[in-house]
């Protein structure tokens, strides 16, 4: 049985919206709050961030702030990598979602010649690259980078020189070149994408695992589908964005929340089932943003909540 190891990633560089670098305090409140002894259970690292960089001048508009979303990025890629090495199972605790290229290039630097599935839970498919972003916020690019698609076919931006020297050097974090294939990656939740995602869903055939379906075929029908389409992989990194529950059931404490997602029963019970097939290396929260929660610090709540139920349920081998 493997011990747990937090790292905590306060960084929110690549969100459009501050605050999401408050999130892993939020959550932690929300445990002491609970009576709860899970942060003094486990050892845990913090990752060194760039948050004062928000007070600089944009300069690449496609990709906001990737210069710093590049160097945060290496910096986590580096500590997953180390925590993998000395046997920890990471649970990564970020503030917004770029950082999940870095976690998934981590991966990949420990584990080079292990072929590696995505499990992406989320509202938005953070498809884009810096030359189809509508907002150039880079936190909806990690999986473009991850795979390593420009999706040149439905560009919409002109990228300066420099923006994609950035690009190029942060889709070759951890290991050069691709992290993933498409047919490793499957969607839980996703209900928020623009037209150049659905192309690449449709020309790739991601599968996405709305939440209609899962409720309507059943969570165990659905699971059981994605582990025989992950079957050849290695290991499977897990990624639990909370934009995928339900804001108006839960909580609008996140920086894009959108309506008609998961209640939190179902996304413990995915997060669950996941760990339970014994393939999951590396498991990551993020984009609790405490400023933004109208109802106290209900997101975080709910998200530690989660997290601890799928910690406590599984023996991680």
């Amino acid at each position: 049985m493997k011990q747990i190891k937090i790292i905590k990633n306060r960084s929110d560089i690549g969100a459009g919206t501050r605050g999401s670098d408050m999130g892993i305090d939020a959550i932690e409140i929300a445990a002491i709050t609970a009576g709860s002894d899970y942060f003094t259970r486990f050892p845990h690292i913090d990752v060194e961030t760039h948050n004062e960089t928000i007070y600089n001048k944009v300069n690449a508009l496609f990709a906001k702030r990737i210069t710093h979303v590049k160097e945060q990025c290496q910096r986590l890629a580096d500590v997953v990598k180390e925590t993998l090495k000395e046997d920890y199972f990471p649970i990564v605790l970020s503030g917004d979602h770029s950082s999940a290229l870095g976690t998934m290039s981590g991966i990949k630097a420990a584990y080079p010649e292990k072929r590696m599935g995505v499990v992406w839970i989320d509202a938005h498919a953070d498809l884009h690259s810096p030359y189809t972003s509508p907002s150039g916020n880079v936190h909806g690019m990690p999986l473009a980078a991850a795979l390593g698609i420009d999706n040149l076919d439905c560009q919409v931006n002109e990228v300066a020189e420099e923006t994609i020297d950035n690009w190029t050097e942060l889709k070759n974090i951890g290991i050069t070149g691709p992290k993933l294939r498409p047919e490793d990656l499957i969607f839980f939740g996703v209900r928020d994408t623009e037209t150049p995602e659905n192309k690449l869903i449709e020309q790739y055939g991601i599968r996405n695992y709305m939440v209609h379906e899962i409720r309507y075929r059943g969570l165990t029908n659905c699971l059981k589908e994605a582990m025989q389409k992950l079957e050849k992989c290695d290991l499977i990194y897990l990624s639990f964005d909370v934009d995928s529950l339900d804001c108006d059931l839960v909580s609008k404490g996140t920086g894009t929340p959108v309506s008609k997602g998961f209640d939190p029963e179902e996304v413990t019970a995915i997060i669950t089932q996941l760990l339970d097939s014994k393939k999951v290396a590396c498991l990551e929260v993020t984009e609790v943003n405490p400023l933004l929660d109208t109802k106290g610090n209900k997101m975080a709540e709910t998200a530690f909540d989660v997290l601890e139920r799928v910690t406590a349920s599984v023996s991680l081998h």
